[in-house]
């Protein structure tokens, strides 16, 4: 469990300590990503936030061969164990580049048929006491198919506004939009690394924010390195992660 608050200057007042449950990078099997998704369910939900957002890569793409359709399957076994989380304004996701390259459609289907919405290239007005924030989300990066001017446009220019993205450097490219958070998952923070070393593997996209809190010109930036793994059922010096962030008024 990682809790974080998280200063926003443009943040509404009567939403001053605001919670979100962060969670990322499922790449789901029944033999190893199982076991830290069923134990981050409960953690959660124990937290009572006011809202969890998904970030991304709930299947895993074939490392060989062209079988998409077997690891695009994982979706449905992944939504539900992630049906269980409860808050108080919903669960919101996003696709990652994973679940692009196998099937986005079934893997969206698969969410939304549990009550979870996924956002592409859109927004939704979160509203409490009164006041509000946005939270929008895109396609893939990777993929090509993230439209930032698309999910942003019916935002209002004063309000505040907190991006999903997968991949956390797209961030060089959200700075110049009326963006104040972007949360991320894409890196798995390295899932392998050596005392006083930089990460064995980082992915393309995921270089620059790895894990954890960034300033990039006047947008934050918090990245998750997730709950499951890739190539390797192997995490080492960098554990699965529960993101609990508070959002605070500055």
């Amino acid at each position: 469990m990682v809790r974080r608050d998280i200063v926003l200057r443009r943040w509404p007042e009567r939403l001053d300590g605001f919670t979100i449950a962060l969670l990322s990078d499922f790449h789901y099997d029944p033999y190893f990503s199982v076991h830290p998704l069923r134990a981050a369910i409960p953690m959660v939900n124990d937290l009572h936030p006011d809202l969890i957002v998904l970030a991304g890569d709930f299947v895993c793409m074939p490392l060989v061969g062209n079988n998409d359709e077997k690891a695009a399957a994982a979706a449905e076994p992944c939504a539900d164990l992630l049906h269980a989380l409860q808050a108080r304004h919903g669960v919101r996701a996003i696709l990652g580049n994973h679940d692009f390259f196998t099937d986005p459609r079934r893997v969206a289907r698969a969410l939304r048929d549990r009550g979870i919405e996924v956002l592409i290239n859109q927004s939704v007005a979160i509203e409490r006491d009164g006041a509000r924030f946005w939270l929008s989300g895109i396609d893939d990066v990777i993929g090509e198919v993230a439209d930032l001017t698309s999910a942003l446009h019916r935002i209002p220019p004063d309000e505040a506004t907190i991006l999903l993205a997968h991949e956390p450097d797209y961030a060089d490219h959200v700075v110049r939009s009326p963006v104040d958070l972007q949360l991320s998952g894409h890196s798995h923070g390295g899932q392998v690394r050596f005392p006083f070393l930089p990460p064995v593997y980082l992915p393309t996209l995921g270089k620059k924010y790895v894990a954890g809190l960034y300033k990039v010109g006047p947008l934050t930036v918090y990245t998750s390195v997730g709950l499951g793994t890739v190539v390797l059922p192997l995490r080492w010096n960098c554990p699965p992660e529960v993101n609990f962030l508070t959002i605070r008024r500055g």
